[in-house]
């Protein structure tokens, strides 16, 4: 890796990417295909080579929250099938044809707008049906389940939508209280009751899936085709209740001592004074900040590794720097490895570890790595490629 990048980089390590699929294909069962969750850049990992690798791993379906997410993979290449969770314009029909990408269909005025279009343009736009079983966002209601079969079979006549799918979302299969099961079940029976009485209607799908991440450790797939694995995918679990497969944690966050200096007692550090030095100290500045995706929250509070050992957080974290207290770790220099997520000796942080005290959830923390932080894609312990978001042409 060329020093350029040894600033402020991840790592994404493909073998564990590889791993944690095989282990999620081997927990499934083999009529259930997995869909590859890639939205968010893949969880802040890449999309172009996440979904790459994945596919050379066998996954033949993704999943993206948006029409530019499902173009930028297309462009980069990704072959397989690719569903829109959310909402596309209706105007971009003729995009969606054209590059064989399949939108969630979740009201009926937005089918109907949709249709209209493609009816225009003389096409027809691959579908999957969302049901709103207890989310609460968008799809179609459940209840009462005739009507809302009768609603839904009158958008599959639609001559423009070729309705291939019917999803739903968990709410709280990541919970595990007994009201979050019940719900959990309340929701997968409320979507049987929309498919029975739509096969009673004459009116079948080739992909039936509600399982997302939790639902794959926690709940039965055994009556769906797909199940769409999101941050398992990522080697994290979706809840603190152990999986029942192993995981690896595919990102690594890496940064770089820029300066080391010797602070006396009583000297100020970082914006607003919030921390004052008790006692005569050597700190170092590290080139990483919240505009990096790394949380102001854990100003005063967060932790990095140095040569094996735990530096702490002084001072508020800035755009682009903050602070570490280096005082009682020898010979930290200039240049020094400045490990920000991973493992450095018998020390290790998570995305669990910053996420507690920032009282948010490891998803969010992964999706904010920034795009001027260089992803640095490893397999075998050798770097097959750098993505530079900033430097790219």
């Amino acid at each position: 890796m060329k020093d350029f990048y040894k600033r402020t980089w991840a790592v994404v390590d493909l073998d564990a990417l590889q791993f944690n699929y095989a282990q999620i294909r081997a927990h499934l069962p083999s009529s259930v295909s997995v869909m590859a969750v890639v939205k968010a850049d893949a969880y802040g990992h890449g999309d172009r080579m996440v979904a790459q690798t994945l596919y050379d791993a066998g996954v033949r379906s993704f999943a993206v929250s948006n029409i530019n997410e499902a173009l930028n993979l297309r462009r980069h290449g990704i072959n397989g099938k690719i569903l829109i969770l959310g909402y596309t314009p209706p105007e971009a029909a003729m995009e969606l044809v054209e590059n064989r990408i399949s939108q969630a269909v979740f009201s009926a005025e937005y089918a109907l707008a949709l249709n209209e279009v493609c009816q225009e343009k003389q096409v027809r736009v691959n579908c999957h049906i969302k049901l709103d079983t207890g989310m609460s966002r968008i799809g179609f209601c459940t209840e009462p389940t005739e009507s809302a079969a009768d609603a839904i079979a009158r958008i599959c006549c639609l001559p423009g939508l070729n309705c291939c799918g019917l999803f739903s979302h968990f709410s709280s299969a990541d919970a595990h209280d007994d009201s979050s099961d019940a719900y959990t079940k309340l929701q997968t029976e409320r979507f049987n009751a929309i498919r029975e009485a739509l096969l009673t209607r004459g009116i079948r799908f080739d992909s039936y899936h509600l399982q997302n991440s939790a639902g794959i450790a926690f709940c039965s797939s055994e009556s769906f085709d797909l199940a769409r694995a999101g941050i398992v995918l990522y080697g994290y679990a979706p809840s603190h209740e152990p999986l029942p497969f192993a995981l690896r944690p595919v990102m690594s966050l890496y940064s770089t001592v820029s300066m080391v200096k010797e602070i006396p007692a009583s000297t100020a550090v970082s914006y607003n004074r919030t921390f004052v030095s008790s006692r005569p100290m050597r700190v170092a500045t590290v080139p990483i900040g919240y505009a990096d995706g790394y949380p102001r929250l854990l100003s005063n509070k967060g932790s990095m590794l140095i040569r094996g050992k735990r530096a702490p957080i002084i001072g508020n974290i800035c755009m682009d720097q903050l602070v570490l207290d280096v005082t009682d770790i020898p010979d930290v220099q200039m240049g020094d490895t400045v490990t920000v997520v991973g493992r450095d000796g018998l020390e290790a942080i998570s995305f669990d570890d910053l996420a507690q005290p920032c009282q948010t959830i490891h998803y969010e923390l992964m999706c904010l790595i920034g795009r001027r932080v260089p992803r640095v894609y490893q397999s075998h312990g050798e770097t097959r490629t750098v993505i530079d978001y900033l430097t790219e042409t």
